[in-house]
């Protein structure tokens, strides 16, 4: 037997419910509005691993060493599996070059950390980015994070 809640009482109006919220979630992407992070700065992937890893550096070379929580070794593995970049100067070509085409903190970040191939695929991941930048402005960026990545040591 199926309960009902106050606020959705049957699946159809839970499902309805759901919808607009989406919607609305969308909409504020699109337009690049998180009020909830509207004072947070974003990171990339790689810096997030180089952070972890000064952390795990700094634990082994205390006299006392401590046991990192499973979250933290789990975090430091993705990272170091999905991060882009591989070094300090790296990351630093990176976020200079996106810093001066103008790009809100978010695209920059999802950029760097997605590196689309294409046009096409960059506004498919960050809708933000329709209408902001040509497909040639925007596949000489892809171009140029490509080329730092493939020439880091």
């Amino acid at each position: 037997m199926r309960t009902a809640s106050p606020r959705y009482p049957d699946a159809r109006t839970r499902r309805r419910g759901a919808l607009p919220f989406l919607r609305k979630r969308i909409f504020s992407i699109k337009r690049l509005v998180f009020l909830e992070f509207e004072n947070a700065e974003t990171l990339l992937i790689s810096e997030v691993y180089m952070l972890l890893e000064h952390r795990k550096a700094q634990n082994e070379s205390a006299e006392e060493e401590q046991e990192f929580s499973e979250v933290f070794m789990k975090s430091l593995t993705y990272t170091n599996r999905f991060g882009r970049f591989k070094n300090k100067e790296t990351i630093a070509a990176v976020r200079s070059l996106l810093m001066q085409k103008k790009l809100h903190k978010f695209e920059l970040a999802s950029l760097a950390n997605l590196c689309p191939e294409t046009p096409e695929e960059a506004k498919a991941l960050i809708p933000s980015l329709e209408g902001r930048l040509e497909d040639e402005e925007l596949r000489t960026i892809l171009e140029d994070i490509q080329t730092k990545r493939s020439l880091q040591y």
